[in-house]
């Protein structure tokens, strides 16, 4: 699937270091920026390069362009003056989502699909977008759409915008910046100031008259659970993404750099107080210490859910790309250890953090986010979880969204195809 163009563009990625602009400090020489080698877990369990390349067009081309009534979760709609749109639909629950619209992107940008991402992206700015500078969440997405373009819930779930951004970077990287909403840097740059510097708006919503901020808190450098101020001083676990916080800290406007760098520095930190000391668990939901935080919608968001499954893959493709943290090995055998202990023929998807089952029922989104602990993991296990990936066979029907999306993302970082794209 690796084109010579891109496996070029790919070694050359501490050349693009140093056109993005110098880090505070340089990259580990283990981490696959640094060193252009990104590892195919898949190919080193002993599987050919062009079954693992094959497996990756199929899902992609399931996922985006099957059936539409059992398999897509990619669906055009329509154009407008910016061209083509399209988005990402949750089967199950019916809307389309920050997350999934940016998860999407993300993988187009990986896999090349320039076409995928604009329409994507066309349909994000054009209906989840807010551009009124008197709207709460003024600069930011809303998190919940119906599939004509109306609003469930205004206010932005921050794991949508912080992936908008880097997607945005990876293609100016890949692509160059085009016309208008096009202008895939300068997007990525007003989005990312807004992340750290948007002011408190009070205004009218859909969910009556809220007050709502910047995405991260200025003093612990940490990602908000939302910028809403009656939550915001709190915090998702999976939302935690050092590893792009060292890219922005490389690509993103000059005088916020060292902030990023020192973002990326305190989310690992919180990693290590948020996870459980035995079984490695995180909770769906936390304080900023790491201390589980049951919301008053969700009391159970103190235990290890649907959020916490994608905690792994945040930590160890920070490990992956730039190698500074070897306590996110550790993790990765920690939880790697946990899961093994519940039997690898199907253990559950949820779990109080000190390991008690809550819901039997194994979902492949979480045996794909344990695969991607893989990339950081030093037990000889590890080769068992990149192997029950590639065993699981790709979700279809009603609950095909999250799983899918997440079980995309686990073969581009196991294949060592999710990449680092720094623009010039």
């Amino acid at each position: 699937m690796r084109s010579s163009l891109a496996w070029l563009l790919a070694s050359a990625l501490p050349l693009g270091l140093a056109g993005c602009g110098s880090s505070p400090e340089a990259p580990s020489e283990s981490g696959a920026v640094a060193t252009g080698q990104y590892r195919n877990l898949f190919v080193e369990a002993g599987h050919s390069p062009e079954a693992v390349s094959a497996r990756i067009e199929a899902a992609f081309q399931q996922l985006f362009h099957g059936d539409p009534d059992s398999q897509a979760l990619y669906y055009p709609a329509g154009t407008n003056a910016n061209g083509p749109l399209a988005y990402i639909y949750d089967v199950g629950s019916g809307d389309v989502r920050s997350e999934g619209m940016s998860y999407g992107m993300m993988i187009a940008v990986q896999l090349n699909r320039k076409a995928e991402f604009d329409a994507l992206w066309n349909w994000s700015k054009s209906h989840m977008s807010h551009a009124s500078p008197d709207h709460p969440a003024h600069g930011f997405f809303s998190w919940s759409m119906t599939t004509n373009g109306t609003a469930n819930d205004e206010m932005p779930a921050p794991d949508g915008e912080q992936y908008f951004v880097t997607s945005l970077y990876f293609a100016a990287a890949r692509w160059g910046d085009g016309p208008g909403i096009f202008q895939y840097r300068a997007e990525a740059d007003r989005l990312l100031r807004d992340l750290r510097h948007r002011p408190l708006i009070t205004g009218p919503t859909l969910g009556g008259v809220r007050t709502a901020g910047a995405l991260f808190e200025p003093e612990r450098r940490m990602i908000r659970f939302t910028p809403d101020l009656e939550h915001r001083d709190h915090t998702d676990p999976s939302y935690h993404l050092p590893a792009f916080y060292e890219v922005w800290a490389r690509c993103g406007p000059g005088t916020e750099r060292e902030f990023w760098r020192e973002a990326a520095e305190a989310s690992r930190e919180f990693f290590q107080k948020a996870a459980h000391p035995v079984t490695g668990l995180m909770p769906d939901y936390a304080n900023f210490d790491g201390t589980p935080w049951a919301a008053p919608w969700k009391p159970r968001s103190v235990d290890f859910q649907y959020d916490a499954w994608r905690c792994a893959m945040n930590w160890s493709v920070d490990w992956s790309w730039w190698g500074r943290d070897l306590r996110e090995r550790e993790l990765s055998d920690r939880l790697q250890a946990f899961f093994e202990s519940q039997g690898m023929g199907g253990y559950g998807q949820s779990f109080t953090l000190e390991g008690r089952p809550l819901d039997g029922t194994p979902s492949s989104g979480l045996v794909a986010m344990n695969a991607v602990a893989s990339l950081a993991a030093t037990h000889p296990r590890s080769g068992k979880f990149v192997e029950a990936l590639w065993a699981t066979p790709l979700p279809t029907g009603r609950y095909r969204y999250y799983d899918g999306m997440l079980y995309l993302l686990a073969l581009l970082h196991c294949s060592g195809e999710f990449r680092v794209w720094l623009p010039q």
